[in-house]
């Protein structure tokens, strides 16, 4: 099993910074793809980056310029650098960790960290 616990929510005014981070334990030498999605209020939960274990990213659009993703794979760790942040990015951040293990596939999720931009 890999568990994902996120850290760095919190409440901020637009055009200010946020990090987040997400620990992995577990079997994370299993872990190929991890990644940040985030779900605003009554909207479906959308990919925000992602990075695989070699060091490829993507982004969505609406936060390419503005957020960083990056990847610790020796501490299975995984972070977001937010800067320029904007109401709009008022979300529950989510981790989430793709692999493979026993020849199965897994994806797993964090519990969700909240990020609230103010005007």
């Amino acid at each position: 099993q890999v568990q994902l616990v996120e850290s760095g929510g919190g409440l901020v005014q637009a055009g200010g910074s946020l990090v987040l981070s997400c620990a992995a334990s577990g079997f994370t030498g299993s872990i190929n793809t991890m990644g940040w999605y985030r779900q605003a209020p009554g909207k479906q939960r959308d990919l925000v980056a992602r990075i695989s274990k070699s060091g490829t990213t993507n982004y969505a659009d609406s936060v390419k310029v503005r957020f960083t993703i990056s990847r610790d794979n020796a501490k299975s760790t995984c972070g977001l650098q937010m800067n320029n942040l904007e109401r709009g990015d008022t979300a529950v951040y989510y981790c989430n960790a793709e692999g493979v293990r026993l020849g199965r596939t897994f994806e797993r999720w964090g519990q969700g960290t909240l990020v609230t931009v103010s005007s």
